[in-house]
């Protein structure tokens, strides 16, 4: 499996789509999948994670207001990848094969 460059940074070892546990805050050890990562701020959206409440104004289109959830972005520092083989939270480590740089998990060293 090669590492796409459009939605992988080495600096976060973690890509969209990755199943990933809460280490910190007030959604410690909870799961989710990632939605989106923002590389600049160091910060990912996790599907159903750091939900907030917003009031919103009604809208012209005929948008009623009240109160909405919104999902607002994490530290990357705090998740760890859950490794899809062993099912455990482990650390991501890289492996140079024929075929490119593929990630490894460290506790069971299968390709991720």
């Amino acid at each position: 499996m090669k590492i796409s460059k459009a939605c992988f940074s080495p600096r976060l070892k973690i890509k969209k789509g990755d199943k990933v546990k809460i280490t910190t805050g007030k959604d410690k050890d909870r799961q989710g999948t990632i939605e989106k990562i923002f590389l600049k701020k160091g910060k990912i959206l996790v599907s159903g994670i750091n939900i907030y409440k917003k009031h919103a104004r009604a809208q012209k289109g005929g948008q009623a207001g009240g109160i909405v959830d919104i999902v607002v972005p994490i530290s990357s520092s705090s998740v760890v990848l859950i490794c899809p083989k062993c099912g455990k939270p482990a650390k991501v480590g890289f492996k140079i094969l024929k075929d490119g740089k593929v990630r490894i998990c460290k506790k069971c060293q299968e390709v991720i």
